[in-house]
């Protein structure tokens, strides 16, 4: 890596505007940089410390995936020292198998997260940017997916697969590859980016190489879809004030669903599957709704659905009797 170097006065004070917009003024917290070495996230971290001095502390994940991985987290630790940024590098245990890629999303999360409440961060910031909102929306088109698949990533959310209070906030949403790049040229990068079994990799070749796949409309077009699921979770919530009853020891819970829409149908009965069983992977759903439109019921990550009286009537399953 060079030299680290300040960032110009333009990008710093939009960049500072940006993270504003999700944080409030900056004086009163301090913000933690996921940094992973490529210049994406240098670019958030030459910003970020340009525009908080000495309000930010980083950390770098290493999943053991790659044999390079120790040596980049040892070089943004480097990095950071010559910066004076307090820096950590967050190990991790082996991955499940199956989809690595979203194995090691869900542990470097959890990483982070774990890291920001023991330093007391009210704010870690990563550095997804308008290239990667268009990629992630062309994968989701692809697979068929709805208006929540669709939609960019929030701006600003709880920390995933966490239960602290930390906030996870993405301030570069609206800047380009290109100009994240210019800022950082020294990231390093990684080579899974380039990979093609991958179809984040795909995707980016395929933009590359098709002059009508801008990623700046692709991304507007997830911006947009964004607002429209937000209008759709208003509406969701108007019908579960006046149409779900809870019963008094939290243990059940009744949806009346007639004449709704199937997408407020929908997410009623993924409400009331998350609040009975809040570790439930989201999966499934979809199967659910249809058997209950078709009358019958069902039973889904550990929640029993049925008819009853017309509504939707949703408890935790019974446990499976043992066969001897």
């Amino acid at each position: 890596m060079l030299t680290p170097s300040a960032p110009p006065a333009e990008a710093v004070g939009r960049f500072q505007h940006d993270l504003e917009r999700l944080t409030g003024p900056g004086a009163a917290f301090r913000l933690g940089i996921a940094v992973s070495g490529g210049p994406d996230s240098l670019a958030l971290l030459r910003l970020a410390h340009a525009a908080l001095p000495g309000g930010i502390c980083a950390a770098t994940v290493d999943h053991g995936l790659r044999p390079e991985a120790a040596r980049e987290a040892a070089d943004v630790a480097r990095y950071c020292a010559a910066l004076g940024i307090p820096h950590a590098i967050l190990g991790s245990e082996p991955l499940p198998s199956g989809n690595v890629q979203e194995q090691a999303r869900q542990l470097r999360y959890r990483l982070l997260g774990g890291w920001a409440e023991a330093e007391g961060l009210a704010f870690v910031a990563v550095a997804h940017h308008r290239d990667d909102v268009a990629e992630t929306f062309l994968m989701r088109a692809l697979r068929g997916s709805g208006s929540g698949g669709l939609a960019r990533m929030a701006a600003a959310a709880p920390m995933p697969y966490c239960m602290g209070s930390t906030r996870l906030v993405r301030p570069l949403l609206e800047w380009s590859r290109t100009e994240l790049a210019a800022i950082a040229p020294d990231g390093v990068q990684d080579p899974s980016n380039r990979d093609l079994q991958y179809d984040r990799a795909r995707m980016r070749v395929l933009i590359a190489a098709t002059p009508a796949l801008m990623p700046e409309p692709l991304a507007r077009a997830a911006k947009n879809l964004a607002e429209a699921e937000a209008a759709l979770d208003w509406l969701a919530d108007q019908a579960w004030r006046s149409r779900a009853t809870t019963a008094p020891d939290g243990g059940a819970i009744l949806v009346d669903a007639a004449q709704l829409p199937r997408d407020t149908r929908r997410r009623l009965v993924a409400r009331a599957i998350r609040q009975l069983a809040p570790d439930w992977s989201g999966e499934g759903l979809d199967r659910l709704v249809d058997t209950l439109d078709a009358g019958k019921g069902g039973t889904l990550g550990g929640i029993k659905a049925r008819i009853h009286a017309l509504a939707w009537h949703f408890s935790i399953a019974p446990p499976r009797a043992e066969h001897h």
